[in-house]
């Protein structure tokens, strides 16, 4: 596919785009770019295959910006990233892309944007804007689903998900280590090495930056809190235990003088006046009752219980 970047993204041809005075935006797989990389004449042979993309980055070149990204899928962060790459100088901006994530997100661009000023700089703004368009509702999202997760853990609830806390954490560390690169990428367009953009509109990949900070700067505090949650739920677990051990503690120590008396009198020796004494039954069952009554006093008394 082919744009030239007018008001909007026009579709066009490869003869139009090899011959305009616009800038341009191409889509190619990566067997169309080993085909046609000569006619672009960036001086490059990219030969990026989406197996050997891991991260977002960009990278100057004498003739031209190249780079790839490695886009985590927002629907299921377990499932492969969307990768493709790029190359672009002062003419325009071509995608090698065989995952069809490109031709989506433009596909955004061209049915929403309309441009005062349209620029090469603009398009990548809004590119890269397209890649975390959602991710402000995301992390929203994720904030509510923690708040439930912290009520179930206040109120004690038997079933906590664990399992789901661990998977938001992941889901958010993954996020927050893709705003990292694309800040990097940022930093790289705004530096504008090779003076492929004008002065003027390198604010767009300033406010580009600003963004991402934000987005970096929520993602951090969501981490923070799924580990806050997770040494509270630890907390609760403790207490629980703790009361566990208490009442475990408190009817060992009220039995233990009764196991005393039942071992003592268990002995049956010949001479022992208890065992033929008329009241020695009922004696020994009130002094059970009294050290029983006797033990959950003090307990009370000291808050054991």
């Amino acid at each position: 596919m082919y744009y030239l970047i007018g008001e909007n993204l026009e579709e066009v041809t490869k003869k139009d785009i090899l011959h305009a005075t616009k800038q341009y935006v191409a889509i190619l797989s990566s067997e169309e770019w080993k085909q046609d990389c000569s006619n672009f004449e960036m001086g490059i042979d990219i030969e990026m295959f989406s197996s050997e993309i891991f991260i977002t980055k960009a990278e100057v070149n004498y003739d031209s910006l190249t780079g790839c990204f490695s886009i985590p899928n927002r629907e299921d962060f377990s499932k492969e990233d969307y990768k493709f790459s790029f190359a672009l100088d002062e003419k325009g901006i071509v995608f090698i892309d065989d995952s069809g994530k490109v031709q989506e997100i433009i596909q955004n661009i061209h049915n929403t944007k309309k441009w005062k000023l349209p620029s090469l700089e603009r398009f990548i703004y809004d590119f890269l804007d397209q890649i975390v368009i959602d991710d402000l509702r995301l992390m929203e999202k994720y904030e509510r689903e923690l708040d439930l997760i912290e009520k179930k853990i206040m109120m004690e609830e038997e079933k906590f998900p664990t399992g789901r806390l661990n998977e938001i954490r992941s889901d958010i560390r993954d996020l927050r280590i893709h705003y990292e690169q694309l800040m990097d990428l940022g930093q790289e367009l705004e530096e504008n090495e090779n003076n492929f953009f004008k002065p003027e509109n390198l604010r767009y990949f300033r406010l580009f930056l600003n963004r991402m900070a934000r987005l970096h700067d929520s993602s951090t505090s969501l981490r923070d809190y799924t580990m806050q949650l997770r040494d509270l739920y630890k907390a609760h677990i403790d207490v629980k235990q703790n009361r566990i051990m208490t009442v475990l503690t408190v009817v060992t120590t009220i039995f233990m003088p009764l196991t005393l008396i039942v071992g003592w009198y268990g002995m049956n020796f010949q001479y022992m006046p208890e065992l033929s004494w008329k009241w020695g039954y009922p004696l020994v069952i009130g002094i059970s009752l009294f050290i029983v009554l006797a033990s959950l006093c003090f307990f009370k008394k000291k808050k054991w219980l």
